[in-house]
């Protein structure tokens, strides 16, 4: 009897063993099959890109804002880049002087830099009461009426031939001099003391006094600035001196906003250029003039860009095409709706605005202008690996 239930027993157990083997086979199969399937969606899912490509899809582009420009050749400019200064141009400044000898009294006018002053505007007062020789103002006006009387009774007398033509020339002389004092001051007294007004309408800059400062005659308090016309003055290199002659224009960009000026766009005109480096220096000067259509702040130094002679059948891209990695430039070319593709380019001349491409690119390239940034961030995600699917 105990054989007949070790066999039973025995008979189990491989029973047993041999459903173990099945469903640990099946479950096998069956993960190999996903796992097939999961390539399979991921083979299809790269179908129609070739390695090294980046998937960037329509939507993503047109979120960004993407903007891409086919290459052409087109007209391209020599430039030689440089530094420079704005400057005012002739004629759109003044200096405000002091009229009077006094003590600086401010008024209503804010006396700081980049106020707006009117043509006739008091922007401050000269009190000289509390001064030694009085105020200024009440010494004119007797020093005038007394020369009036005089001149008025030397006019008398001469017909008369009572006084000689010496001492009424010298009564004349006294009291014309009197009237131009007087005449420079009448109508701009005040509780204050005499007031300096603008001589044209601008901006105030390169304040020079504060209140209660002591200021003579002819002393200068002041700048003002129209700012509507101004001067670039590029500083060149004595080795570029040859190439000047062909300059007709130039691009300038500020330390204070990424914007590039264009002359032409501003009503430019080259004025001149150096025939000889100034004193102490290695740098030749040349001279443009453009109407201030923009925030450009006369006194500021700047990039210069100095275009020369016209290049034709030239390619160029704008500078934000450019991507820089470890010193080498490279750009992205659109080859279908969703598909990019990293390109690196050879740089030629440089205008601020666009670059000329030596090497890299071809007439039909299709390159990224906006957004090449968020494309280079993309392929560090999606850049699709070397495989064996042919197109």
């Amino acid at each position: 009897m105990k054989k007949i239930y070790m066999m039973c027993a025995f008979a189990l157990a491989a029973l047993l063993a041999s459903c173990g083997e099945k469903a640990a086979h099946d479950e096998h199969d069956h993960d190999v099959h996903h796992e097939a399937e999961a390539a399979h969606e991921d083979e299809h899912a790269h179908e129609g890109h070739a390695a090294g490509e980046i998937v960037f899809k329509k939507q993503d582009a047109e979120a960004i804002g993407l903007q891409t420009k086919v290459m052409q050749p087109e007209t391209f400019s020599e430039v030689i880049k440089t530094s420079g200064q704005i400057q005012s141009a002739q004629g759109t400044e003044t200096v405000l002087v002091a009229t009077v000898p006094g003590i600086v009294a401010l008024g209503e006018t804010r006396f700081v830099d980049g106020t707006a002053v009117r043509k006739g505007q008091a922007v401050l007062s000269l009190a000289s009461r509390t001064l030694s020789d009085g105020d200024v103002a009440t010494r004119a006006q007797n020093a005038y009426q007394t020369a009036k009387k005089e001149y008025e009774r030397m006019q008398q007398l001469i017909g008369d031939k009572i006084v000689s033509q010496k001492d009424y020339e010298q009564a004349r002389l006294a009291y014309e001099n009197a009237k131009v004092a007087y005449d420079a001051i009448h109508g701009k007294q005040s509780a204050q003391g005499v007031a300096v007004t603008a001589p044209l309408s601008g901006y105030l800059k390169n304040i020079l006094v504060k209140e209660g400062d002591y200021v003579t005659v002819g002393q200068p308090l002041a700048t003002i600035s129209q700012n509507s016309r101004l001067v670039l003055r590029a500083d060149v290199s004595e080795k570029n001196y040859a190439y000047l002659p062909f300059v007709r224009s130039a691009y300038f960009k500020t330390p204070y906003d990424d914007k590039v000026y264009k002359l032409d766009e501003l009503n430019g005109r080259l004025l001149s250029y150096g025939k000889s480096s100034e004193n102490n220096s290695f740098y030749i000067p040349v001279l443009f003039e453009f109407d201030n259509k923009g925030a450009v702040i006369a006194g500021s130094f700047v990039e210069v860009y100095l275009l020369g002679k016209p290049m034709e059948q030239v390619l160029s891209v704008p500078t934000s095409a450019l991507v820089e990695e470890q010193g080498l430039y490279c750009v992205y070319l659109r080859l279908d709706e969703d598909c990019y593709k990293k390109q690196y380019v050879t740089l030629g001349a440089d205008n601020g605005d666009a670059v000329q491409i030596l090497s890299g690119l071809k007439a039909g390239d299709e390159v990224v202008t906006r957004g090449a940034y968020q494309i280079k961030l993309a392929s560090a995600s999606n850049a699709i690996p070397a495989h064996t699917h042919h197109h």
